[in-house]
């Protein structure tokens, strides 16, 4: 089968397409027979050498796909060859086909095109499985960091769907305003200290950042009092300085979490609270925004795209080409 792979980390250029052999599902696996792959920042980092998948996962990148399934393991009861799925992997979703755990797949939701629900799961168990973590609560202030991101936007929506009052950073008054039309108030970063626009508006109970340590000191400042701070991403460092004092006055939590490197009984739960909690929303209030399709063999342009800070919302790799 054919993949989008490199052999020495470095820049978008060092995607390149190969062939692998095709998995073979064990037991519990189904065989996806991949038509769409999101793209996201981890994919990034593990090119670079900066996020390794974890031990068993393929080598080349990729968390997660849609598709149809193609093989079925003998333990597998749900599922049968032919169902449309969309699924969450450690690794390996730049191919034409891969070998996943049946607890986490998902069906496509109905309304969806294949393509957006390539670029569905990764985002959507990210943001389920911290909205969770931070015991958000409806009526509560949410602000997302990177609202035109992948995450963001889904993070936006689902925030919004499940009752929280959502606010959101973007990089100019364009992106603003597009994060505005999917129901967030917005904070353009380049004009605006988001922390000072958060106390004024009287505190952030919770806060997604994908920034990371640029970001530490003033997120604190950010939130409410007993507010919770949920890092998921590092894309401006992972080593900062934390005022103590400030976070024991807020009262404020600060909570760390990763996604792919969870034991697989975690994420099958949290596929299943997908499921549960989110799938009902889509597509009417929830719904992956596309920016561009790419195809397979092209992996290292939707690399370059994704660096460029141009794209909002999702890209997500097609096979078809």
């Amino acid at each position: 089968m054919r993949i989008a792979t490199f052999h020495d980390h470095g820049g978008p250029e060092a995607l390149v397409l190969g062939e692998a052999p095709e998995p073979r599902p064990g037991p519990t696996d189904v065989l996806i027979r991949i038509l769409a792959a999101g793209v996201n920042r981890a994919d990034v980092l593990q090119r670079e050498g900066r996020y390794p998948p974890p031990s068993g996962a393929p080598k080349w990148p990729g968390l997660e796909v849609a598709g149809e399934i193609a093989a079925v393991g003998e333990g597998v009861e749900r599922w049968a060859v032919g169902d449309a799925v969309c699924a969450l992997l450690p690794g390996g979703g730049y191919a034409e086909l891969a070998a996943v755990d049946a607890g986490l797949v998902l069906p496509v939701p109905a309304g969806l095109t294949m393509a957006e629900a390539g670029g569905l799961m990764e985002a959507a168990c990210t943001v389920q499985s911290n909205l969770q973590a931070a015991d958000a609560r409806a009526g509560e202030r949410l602000l997302v960091h990177g609202g035109s991101g992948g995450v963001g936007h889904l993070a936006i929506q689902i925030g919004i769907a499940l009752g929280l009052d959502v606010w959101a950073t973007a990089g100019g008054p364009e992106r603003a305003a597009r994060c505005a039309e999917l129901g967030a108030q917005t904070i353009d970063y380049r004009d605006d200290e988001f922390e000072t626009t958060m106390a004024a508006a009287g505190g952030a109970d919770v806060i997604l950042d994908v920034v990371g340590a640029a970001y530490l000191s003033r997120n604190i400042e950010a939130l409410a009092s007993g507010g919770r701070l949920v890092v998921i991403g590092m894309q401006r460092g992972a080593r900062a300085e934390l005022n103590l004092g400030q976070l024991l006055t807020k009262r404020a939590h600060v909570i760390g979490t990763t996604l792919r490197s969870r034991p697989l009984a975690q994420r099958r739960a949290i596929v299943a609270a997908v499921e549960e909690q989110i799938w009902p929303l889509v597509p009417q209030a929830v719904r992956p925004i596309i920016h561009a399709t790419v195809p397979l063999s092209r992996a290292a342009d939707a690399h370059r795209a994704l660096e460029s800070g141009t794209v909002f919302g999702k890209l997500v790799l097609t096979t078809g080409d």
